[in-house]
């Protein structure tokens, strides 16, 4: 199996390419995606390969593109239709909420929906209002919608192929921030990276520090600021169904959690991610969990999106005090 060095655009190119070729139903559908090969170049070369029969440039019509890829699922196609910035998602929620998750319980089991919706995710690039947004808490509080959205390149591959291949409608998120922020090696060829599952990006005994996307990246620029504190930082890759398990287990461990997104405050995943800390590991904490996240208003445009997004320093102040508690 060849490895390159690859970013997380060309880690998802070449996922969409595979999986295109192996299976005849999967079909990309979007704004922009054939011709121009998508805005951030990330379904480039797809429409020149596979044809304008299974890449689809779509028309500006974000609930449409959706309900459209619902149809094609039920029938038995694997579309994967891109949301061209993630504001633009809210739209979707209609269909995604009253039909695309409730296919498998309306049918009872007849008929599933398996389709992808793929979008880019969070601030960091100094975009304009609604292209910088953290919207994931919508869709997590869907039954029946998956929610995913990796922190690497080999990462993203792995678990887009699992998306793909998931019989339920999964929603992808895949943070802009990173798209070319860095290169890991990336199989070509076939892997998975399984949904519903978190993994472990550093080992420790002292903090339990949770994350996932954009912000597992800077959760690891924390560490170095705090050299005397054991963190083991968890990355959940999957935000629903949640991995209960990898947390519960090292909050027992540690005794003391901070948790990490750039989604704002209230009733985010963090807080649910309290909850559930609560009722399996309360009597192991030594320490009040501690959350680090975006505020309670619209991401601001360029000039103060620094202040409104976790930096290196926000986590690591959080860190230390938790583990002085």
């Amino acid at each position: 199996m060849r490895v390159a060095k690859l970013n997380m655009v060309q880690a998802i190119n070449l996922a969409l390419h595979e999986e295109m070729e192996r299976d005849p139903d999967v079909i990309v559908m979007g704004e922009d995606v054939g011709v121009d090969g998508g805005v951030f170049r990330v379904t480039e070369g797809l429409l020149n390969k596979f044809g304008s029969e299974r890449v689809i440039d779509t028309p500006l019509a974000e609930s449409g593109i959706v309900g459209t890829a619902i149809g094609m699922a039920v029938y038995g196609l694997k579309p994967v239709a891109e949301i061209q910035f993630e504001g633009f998602s809210y739209m979707t929620i209609d269909q995604l909420a009253a039909h695309a998750s409730r296919i498998r319980n309306r049918s009872r089991g007849t008929y599933h929906c398996p389709m992808v919706i793929r979008s880019p995710y969070g601030g960091g690039v100094r975009a304009l209002e609604h292209h910088s947004e953290a919207v994931a808490t919508f869709y997590i509080h869907i039954p029946g919608m998956k929610v995913v959205i990796p922190s690497s390149p080999y990462d993203a591959k792995g678990l887009l192929i699992s998306a793909i291949r998931d019989p339920d409608p999964v929603f992808f998120f895949e943070p802009k921030r990173l798209y070319r922020a860095f290169r890991e090696e990336v199989p070509e060829g076939e892997y998975t990276v399984p949904l519903g599952e978190g993994k472990k990006l550093t080992e420790g005994d002292d903090v339990t520090l949770i994350s996932w996307g954009a912000m597992a990246r800077v959760c690891l620029e924390a560490l170095k600021l705090v050299k005397d504190v054991s963190v083991e930082l968890i990355d959940l890759c999957t935000l629903s169904p949640l991995d209960d398990k990898i947390i519960t287990e090292s909050v027992r461990k540690t005794g003391r959690a901070v948790i990490v997104h750039e989604e704002p405050r209230t009733l985010g995943l963090g807080a649910e991610i309290i909850a559930r800390i609560n009722e399996k590991a309360f009597l192991y904490l030594e320490a009040p969990v501690k959350r680090v996240t975006g505020y309670d208003v619209p991401v601001p445009l360029p000039k103060l999106e620094d202040y409104y997004l976790p930096d290196a320093e926000r986590v690591a102040d959080a860190i230390k005090e938790v583990a002085t508690f």
